[in-house]
C-alpha cells in the first residue's frame, strides 16, 4: 500500500464536503496552472495553446482521483501512470525534472489552499483536516516520484537510442557511405558535421578514456576487429591532438573531408601495419606513398637496381645505402660520408662502382626511378634483396 493510500485509509471525508471539493476542481485545476506559469520560467510558453489544455485536463484528473481516494472511492493506479507519462515527456520537450517538481510544489501549495477552503466551511473537523493536509502532500509526493521514474527512464532510453545513432554513424563514416546517405545517418544522430574528421586509432581499452579529453562531438568505436577502437575527432587541432594523447597507443590519420574519414581511417590503418612505432601518419608520408602499391614498388626495385642483382648480396647492400645516401644529399660526397660514417674517399669509390654499373645516373629519369627505388632504408623493403626479389638480405 502506497503511503498515500495509508492516509486515505485514516481520512474519512462525508459525502457533503467531497461534494463542496469536487465543485471546486475546475476552479482549483485553473488556479494551479496560473500559478505554475507566474511562478515556473520554464512553463511560462509551454502551457498556453493546445498543451496549456492538455495540462489543465490533467490537472483536473489527477484532483478528481485525489478526492476518489480522499473518500474510500479510488484504490490508485492512472494517476500515478500519468504522472509517469508526464515525466517522459518532459524529457521530449527539452525540460529538466528540476521544472516539473518546481511545479508539483506551487501546485501542491495551491492546490491544498484551494481543498482547505473548501473543506473547512463544509464542516470538517481539526482533526480531519490535519490528516486531509497529509494526505495532499503525500499524494503531491507520489506524483512527483512516478514522474521522476518516467523522466530518468526516457533519458536513459533517449540516451542509449542516441548512442545507436552515434555509433551507426560512425560505421556509416569507416565504410565510406554515400554523402547523402551519411548526411541522413548524421540528422538521425541529432550530430552537426564539422568542416573536417581526423581518424586515430587506439587499442579498445584506450578509446573510452582518451574520448573523455576531446572534443564531446568526437564520435567512437571501440568494437573493431583485433581489439582495435577509433576515435573520429572533428576538426582537430592537430598538434593539440597528438599532445593529448601522448600516453596513448595511438595512430593519428590525416584531417579529411566529414564524409571522406573513411580515407584517414584507412591511412591509419596502414600504418599502423607498417610499423608499431608510427603516431602521426604526416611524419610518414614517404613511407605511405611507397608502400601503397607493395607490387608495384617491387617491380620498380627490381627493374631500377637490376644491375646490383649481379654483385654478392652484402656488396649490393652497401652500394645500395651509398646510392641512397648520394641522392638524398644531391651528391655532396662530405655530407654522404657523414650519413655513412665512412671516408670520403670510400664514397668515391663507391660512386665510380656505381657508375659503371648505372652508365645513366645523371639522366633525370634514372635519378627519379633510383630515388623511389631505394626510398625506403636498407633492410625495410617489402620484397627481399635489392633489385632480387627472393633472395634473401644480409644485415
Amino acid at each position: 500500500m502506497s503511503h498515500a493510500m495509508r492516509r486515505a485509509s485514516e481520512l474519512a471525508l462525508d459525502e457533503t464536503t467531497v461534494t463542496a471539493l469536487r465543485a471546486a476542481v475546475t476552479t482549483t485545476a485553473d488556479e494551479i496552472v496560473q500559478a505554475i506559469i507566474d511562478e515556473v520560467p520554464s512553463y511560462a510558453n509551454a502551457l498556453s495553446g493546445h498543451m496549456g489544455s492538455t495540462i489543465r485536463r490533467a490537472v483536473r484528473t489527477a484532483l478528481g482521483h485525489y478526492l476518489g481516494l480522499a473518500s474510500g472511492n479510488v484504490t490508485g493506479g492512472d494517476a500515478g501512470d500519468a504522472a509517469y507519462e508526464l515525466g517522459r515527456g518532459e524529457v521530449r520537450d527539452g525540460r529538466s525534472m528540476d521544472a516539473l517538481l518546481s511545479a508539483y510544489r506551487v501546485g501542491a501549495r495551491v492546490a491544498w489552499r484551494c481543498l482547505a477552503a473548501g473543506a473547512v466551511p463544509a464542516g470538517l473537523p481539526a482533526a480531519e483536516v490535519a490528516k486531509f493536509a497529509e494526505l495532499t502532500f503525500a499524494y503531491i509526493d507520489e506524483l512527483s516520484a512516478a514522474s521522476a521514474a518516467g523522466h530518468a527512464d526516457e533519458l536513459a532510453a533517449q540516451g542509449r537510442a542516441h548512442e545507436r545513432h552515434l555509433e551507426h554513424l560512425a560505421r556509416d563514416l569507416l565504410a565510406g557511405a554515400s554523402p547523402d546517405a551519411l548526411l541522413a545517418s548524421a540528422q538521425r544522430a541529432g550530430w552537426q558535421p564539422p568542416v573536417s574528421l581526423t581518424a586515430v586509432l587506439l587499442p579498445a581499452a584506450q578509446t573510452r578514456r582518451a574520448y573523455r579529453a576531446l572534443d564531446p562531438s568526437t564520435l567512437v568505436l571501440d568494437d573493431l576487429p583485433d581489439a582495435t577502437g577509433v576515435l573520429l575527432v572533428p576538426d582537430a587541432d592537430r598538434s593539440r591532438l597528438l599532445r593529448q594523447l601522448t600516453d596513448r597507443t595511438a595512430v593519428v590519420g590525416p584531417a579529411r573531408p566529414w564524409t571522406r574519414a573513411s580515407a584517414s581511417y584507412a591511412r591509419a590503418v596502414r600504418a599502423r601495419s607498417l610499423s608499431a612505432d608510427i603516431r602521426d601518419t604526416e611524419d610518414h608520408l614517404p613511407e605511405l606513398v611507397l608502400s601503397a602499391d607493395a607490387d608495384a614498388f617491387a617491380d620498380l626495385r627490381a627493374r631500377a637496381l637490376a644491375s646490383l642483382g649481379t654483385l654478392p648480396v652484402a656488396t649490393a647492400q652497401r652500394l645500395e645505402e651509398t646510392l641512397r645516401a648520394w641522392l638524398l644529399h644531391q651528391g655532396r660526397r662530405d655530407e654522404v660520408a657523414a650519413a655513412l660514417f665512412v671516408h670520403p674517399q670510400t664514397v668515391r669509390y663507391r660512386m665510380s662502382q656505381l657508375r659503371e654499373l648505372f652508365p645513366d645516373l645523371a639522366s633525370p629519369q634514372r635519378v627519379l626511378e633510383l630515388t623511389l627505388a631505394v626510398g625506403l632504408r636498407v633492410g625495410c623493403q617489402p620484397e627481399d634483396g635489392p633489385g632480387r626479389p627472393g633472395t634473401p638480405r644480409e644485415g
